[in-house]
C-alpha cells in the first residue's frame, strides 16, 4: 500500500512494505532514486536490526548461534499504520514468530515521516517489549538520483561534507574488505571547503564509512558546485554507497547507529563495535532531515 504526503511544493511518497520512502519531490522534480532493479532495487530501506553484514552471516547470543542476512529484516517487513494526516505518517512493526527464530527479542519499530518547509525528517523509535535486554542496530539508506534531473554525468557532481555548520578539511573513512566487513584500516580523503568530487574511482573500496561523528551534515552538488539535497543527523556514522563499477545514476548517504563487524569477530551479540542496548520497557528514539533545494 501507498501513503502520500504532500506540503505545499513538496511530495512524498511511502510504502507500507519496509516503511521505505520511494518518492521525495519538490515543484514536480523528483530526488529520491527510482528502485530500477538494473543497478539497485531498493530507494530507502529501513536497516534493523542489523546494519550491514555479520561476519559468517551468523551472531552469538546467550549460548546460541543465529543466522540473518544483510541489514536485518525489517525492510521487507509489512507495517501498520499508527497516525496519518497530510504531512505526518506514523506506521509500527513489531516481532512475529518467523523473527523470533533469528532475533530473539520482542520489539516494536516505529517510523515517522513529516514534511517541513524544505524537506522531510524521518524519526526512528525502537521500544523493548521483552523482558530482557534487546540488542539492535538500526540505519537509514536513502538514494538519490545523481546525476539530477540529467544535467551532466556523476563525475560533474560532489559531496560536501560539515560538521556543526563548519565544512570539513578531511574524512577517514574505514576500509570494508571482502564479506562487507570492516578491515581495521582506514582511508583519508582531503577536502576543499568540504567538497569531494565524485570521481569514477570513489567507491574502488565500496562503502565511505565515516565513524565517531565526524560529520553531521552530507549534501550533494550540482555540477556548479550547489546543493540540491542535505541530509543531516545526529547519529555518529554515516556511509555513502553507490555499486561498485555499475556506473549506477544513484549516491546513498546513509546515516547509521551501528554498522557492519569487523573482520574476524567472533564475539557475543552485546560486544558489537557501535550497537545499542535497551533495557525492558526502554526506548530509543532519533531522527534524520532531508533537505531538498
Amino acid at each position: 500500500m501507498e501513503y502520500h504526503l504532500k506540503k505545499e511544493k513538496l511530495e512524498a511518497t511511502i510504502l507500507s512494505k519496509g516503511a521505505e520512502l520511494v518518492s521525495l519531490k519538490k515543484d514536480g522534480t523528483e530526488y529520491m532514486w527510482c528502485g530500477d532493479p538494473t543497478y539497485w532495487d531498493r530507494t530507502a530501506p529501513i536497516l534493523f536490526p542489523f546494519v550491514g553484514s555479520l561476519n559468517g552471516k551468523q551472531y552469538r547470543y546467550d549460548g546460541k548461534t543465529y543466522h540473518i542476512g544483510q541489514h536485518g529484516f525489517a525492510r521487507d517487513m509489512e507495517f501498520d499504520l499508527v497516525s496519518e494526516s497530510d504531512t505526518k505518517l506514523v506506521m509500527e512493526v513489531r516481532e512475529t514468530a518467523e523473527t523470533m527464530e533469528i532475533y530473539p527479542f520482542h520489539f516494536l519499530l516505529e517510523l515517522s515521516f513529516e514534511l517541513g518547509e524544505d524537506g522531510l525528517t524521518v524519526g526512528w523509535k525502537v521500544k523493548n517489549t521483552d523482558e530482557k535486554t534487546m540488542y539492535f542496530s538500526i540505519g537509514g539508506h536513502p538514494a538519490f538520483n545523481c546525476p539530477m534531473g540529467g544535467r551532466g554525468s556523476q563525475s560533474d557532481y560532489a559531496l560536501r561534507f560539515q560538521k556543526e555548520g563548519r565544512p570539513l578539511q578531511e574524512i577517514v573513512s574505514e576500509l570494508i574488505g571482502e564479506g562487507g566487513l570492516v578491515t581495521g584500516e582506514r582511508i583519508t580523503f582531503g577536502l576543499e571547503d568540504g567538497y569531494l568530487a565524485v570521481t569514477p574511482n570513489l567507491f574502488d573500496a565500496d562503502t565511505i564509512v565515516l565513524e565517531d561523528g565526524q560529520t553531521d551534515e552530507v549534501s550533494l552538488c550540482d555540477p556548479e558546485g550547489k546543493e540540491y539535497v542535505c541530509v543531516k543527523f545526529p547519529m555518529p556514522i554515516v556511509g555513502i554507497w553507490t555499486p561498485i563499477e555499475k556506473n549506477a545514476p544513484f549516491l546513498c548517504i546513509e546515516p547509521w547507529c551501528g554498522r557492519c563487524d569487523d573482520m574476524g569477530y567472533e564475539g557475543e551479540l552485546p560486544d558489537r563495535r557501535w550497537g545499542n542496548g535497551l533495557k525492558p520497557g526502554e526506548v530509543f528514539e532519533t531522527a534524520y532531515t532531508i533537505a531538498v533545494k
